[in-house]
């Protein structure tokens, strides 16, 4: 038995999880968050760690290609790195802190749709991602004393596939 989750109503990405999955939908529509804090989309929680899991998908076919252009490079130069998802990781981490369910590691997974790029737009993305991602969790402002992630991913929807067991399609490439 599986449970089918799409992270907005216009989302072109769907996860299928068995109902077995200790999972939620942390930045839920209609959801009251804490002034100013930003959420990933979802958490999974395995059995040696929790996964926060950041979807950001440029190749939507709701996205008009100027917008895809325009999100390549600010995914190039660092800008959604550094005002999207380090926030997002920290805020996320700080919730899951102060509600106590900080038991296991955190991995932040950030998956990127980059199929509708061309293979040097994704390789001009992807290379050094990771790490640039990893430093600034790690390093911004003053440095935090806790390292409160143990290890991060960029994934692109068909490395997702080959890390999960949980698929993850691209609703108009199956219509």
């Amino acid at each position: 038995m599986t449970v089918k989750f799409k992270a907005e109503d216009t989302a072109d990405l769907e996860f299928e999880f068995p109902k077995t999955l200790l999972w939620e939908e942390l930045d839920a529509k209609g959801k009251v968050l804490p002034q100013n804090m930003k959420f990933v989309d979802i958490v999974i929680e395995r059995e040696s760690d929790i996964l926060l899991v950041e979807i950001k998908d440029p190749s939507n076919i709701h996205s008009p290609e100027k917008e895809q252009k325009k999100y390549s490079k600010r995914l190039i130069n660092n800008s959604v790195l550094k005002k999207e998802l380090t926030p997002k990781a920290r805020d996320s981490y700080s919730y899951m802190h102060l509600m106590e369910r900080d038991t296991k590691p955190f991995k932040y997974i950030v998956l990127l749709g980059l199929d509708a790029y061309d293979d040097s737009v994704q390789k001009l993305i992807l290379t050094g991602f990771k790490d640039r991602l990893m430093a600034d969790i790690q390093n911004e402002g003053q440095g935090w004393k806790r390292k409160y992630i143990k290890d991060c991913a960029v994934l692109t929807v068909e490395h997702w596939n080959k890390a999960f067991d949980w698929p993850l399609t691209r609703i108009s490439a199956t219509a």
